[in-house]
């Protein structure tokens, strides 16, 4: 089937729905990619610091030769780690993610973070941390690696470039110097934190928005027993028994609706082609105003090292 597209700044097309990766362990992302393509998703969310894009290349890989996709149908979007910030650093490490998602280019690449740390041995240490068990920062202004990322339109290894959990007073200093504008902004984003504010200026700066962790991420590695969740939410229930459909398909076409792309990760065959059967209903006017109602800035990936950078705390910014 075909699927509904965002156009971006640049004229180019993202799927609305993309199969998202992240917390996808190894040894079954490659079959949940295989069976996300088989199912109809063309637009796939990686990034470096998963871990596992050699097996999303495999599963990618597997498809194509099988003849069910072209490269040029697929979406693919990675992401650059906060040690590679370096102006110097960034083409190496787009060439690391291609090599393991074995393909010629990315259709957009992001800048994961604002903050950068000090890439200590070559890339090796992917999170690093003194004798004290500080972070350790690099001094990289994230206007600096953007040019970076300019060069890698120019040179043809990515088509698009964005920005990752960027608040608005980042996003506006990339703006202001930049040759090529970023064209997409992915970030946290479900009822409990709609980002009405965020997406607004996005819109107003033709920027277009994906929403990661859209079913509440609650494999999140920080989650706790008592966190509420979100699948379990009385009004999105009572919302998903009215249309005849789960709940997470409510979450995932709330979306849509909005016009943000949106990545549910899952490696389960079944809940991967749910996920993707939100074409066939539409929300009412109502049925979004109680949806967006649930909102309460409930950032679920409020991750306590962003705020400790010395020279880009993420600050609580829209």
């Amino acid at each position: 089937m075909s699927v509904p597209s965002i156009t971006m700044s640049n004229g180019l097309n993202i799927p609305i729905i993309g199969l998202g990766t992240w917390k996808s362990p190894q040894g079954q992302v490659e079959q949940a990619v295989k069976d996300a393509i088989d199912a109809g998703y063309r637009h796939i969310d990686c990034a470096f610091v998963y871990g596992n894009e050699n097996e999303v290349g495999d599963g990618i890989a597997v498809k194509i030769a099988e003849g069910v996709v072209k490269r040029e149908d697929l979406f693919i979007t990675s992401k650059l780690w906060n040690i590679f910030h370096d102006p110097k650093d960034v083409k190496g490490a787009v060439e690391k993610s291609l090599n393991r998602l074995k393909l010629d280019y990315l259709d957009l690449y992001l800048i994961h973070w604002p903050m950068g740390y000090a890439n200590l041995d070559n890339g090796e240490t992917l999170f690093p941390k003194n004798e004290k068990e500080e972070w350790i920062f690099s001094d990289v202004d994230y206007v600096d690696t953007w040019k970076g990322f300019e060069e890698l339109v120019d040179a043809g290894l990515v088509k698009s470039i964005g920005l990752s959990n960027f608040n608005s007073k980042q996003i506006e200093r990339i703006i202001s110097s930049a040759r090529i504008q970023p064209a997409m902004l992915q970030i946290e984003c479900h009822p409990y934190l709609n980002q009405k504010r965020l997406i607004d200026f996005c819109r107003s700066k033709n920027i277009a928005v994906t929403a990661y962790s859209p079913l509440g991420s609650n494999d999140r590695p920080w989650a706790k027993p008592e966190d509420p969740q979100l699948m379990d939410q009385p009004k999105i229930v009572r919302i998903a028994e009215k249309y005849g459909k789960t709940p997470a398909q409510i979450l995932i076409r709330y979306q849509a609706q909005r016009n943000v792309a949106v990545i549910p990760k899952s490696v389960t065959k079944s809940r991967i082609i749910s996920n993707f059967d939100v074409f066939n209903f539409e929300l009412s006017a109502e049925d979004i105003e109680a949806i967006d109602s649930i909102d309460c800035n409930g950032r679920l990936c409020a991750l306590g090292w962003v705020n400790h950078h010395p020279h880009y705390p993420f600050a609580e910014e829209f």
